[in-house]
């Protein structure tokens, strides 16, 4: 199964030489040019995305982007009798995106080449797969195989995060990708996104029942110059469906942003949740606050608080110490990530963490 898994990865990152050897050759020079681009840290960005991007003349498809994510760190784990060092993966995978020749479609097709203990390889493997449109103004329509919008936090990309690994309600009630079709709007002051799904996670059955999950987000200072002013926005959601029982999960955002500052504070309940975990019938309750500065345009440093109560019929209460340093090499496209975590468990040993990552997308 490992050798699948390498194998399968490797014929993916490695699909340009369908395209002709002479088409993929890379031109120094070029790459480097990419290089002194790509130095954003506030979206999703690729080292190579214009050497790796096909242009079709005689198709509907206008265009082919070959893309590959590596996110990994060393873990050094101890509690007070033991210790544990290993590496492992957060995110392996590889995959294609691109536009139609309309100019409002496009697409994307994506797979993870990481283990998951809890499913099958082929479960796990199909990641995003959708096609988007753009026709209506100021709105995306989705359909397919995408993260759905649980929580803030949790319905981002794992590229984007400030730290290695997602706050307790994000991971616990969010995080997730399943089948559906959703509409997201974007305006000056509003944005949102409202869609309907299966609630199958991993393909490991069909259609066992359905999901509604949205989530809004308002900006009271968009009409405001943002150099002085920042960027505050105030948000708000709900994922309810049916899975071996009813689950609810609402929450609730607030974060602010200016210049090399930025603060967040997410909440979350639920009754009963079905996210990349699987399903449960707990109530849980939890929420987190971070807080970063960029000390110059490479390095950022950040914390968190992040306090979680997986149920509200017992009296455990897990709480997590953050502090990281993350160095953009090339935006989000090459950064470094250094954490440690102290780890508080009213019922259980403390603990710490220290984590170095790498996050590499091509």
């Amino acid at each position: 199964m490992v050798f699948l898994r390498a194998a399968c990865f490797l014929l993916i990152l490695f699909m340009p030489v369908a395209y002709g050897i002479e088409e993929v050759a890379l031109d120094l020079k070029e790459d480097i040019k990419v290089l002194r681009e790509v130095d954003t840290a506030s979206k999703t960005s690729y080292l190579f995305e214009e050497t790796l991007t096909k242009h079709f003349d005689k198709s509907p498809i206008e265009s082919a982007h070959l893309f590959g994510y590596y996110r990994a760190a060393f873990e050094e784990s101890i509690d007070s009798d033991d210790s544990d060092f290993g590496y492992g993966f957060s995110s392996m995978s590889a995959g294609i995106d691109g536009e139609f020749k309309d100019g409002k479609t496009h697409y994307e097709m994506r797979f993870r080449f990481n283990p998951k203990h809890d499913c099958s390889f082929l479960q796990y493997l199909p990641s995003n797969m959708y096609i988007a449109n753009t026709s209506i103004p100021h709105h995306t329509v989705v359909v397919g195989h995408t993260r759905t919008p649980t929580g803030y936090e949790g319905g981002k990309s794992l590229t984007t995060i400030p730290l290695y690994a997602r706050s307790q309600i994000s991971r616990t009630f969010g995080d997730v990708r399943k089948v559906g079709a959703r509409i997201k709007g974007k305006y000056d002051y509003i944005e949102y996104d409202l869609g309907g799904y299966s609630s199958d996670v991993y393909f490991t059955s069909f259609f066992p029942g359905t999901e509604f999950a949205g989530w809004a987000t308002v900006k009271p200072f968009a009409a405001l110059d943002k150099d002085k002013w920042g960027v505050l926005k105030l948000g708000g959601g709900v994922t309810s469906g049916e899975r071996h029982g009813d689950y609810f999960v609402s929450g609730a955002y607030a974060g602010y942003e200016r210049e090399k500052f930025f603060a967040d504070f997410e909440w979350a309940k639920a009754d009963g949740y079905n996210s990349s975990r699987g399903f449960s019938n707990n109530k849980a309750e939890g929420f987190y606050t971070t807080v970063g500065y960029k000390i110059t345009p490479k390095l950022q440093l950040v914390a968190r608080y992040d306090q979680f109560k997986p149920d509200l019929n017992k009296s455990t209460i897990k709480r997590e110490y953050s502090a990281g340093v993350n160095y953009f090499i090339k935006g989000q496209a090459l950064k470094l990530i250094l954490n440690y975590i102290f780890c508080e468990n009213n019922t259980s040993k403390d603990s710490h963490r220290i984590l170095l990552g790498t996050q590499i997308l091509l």
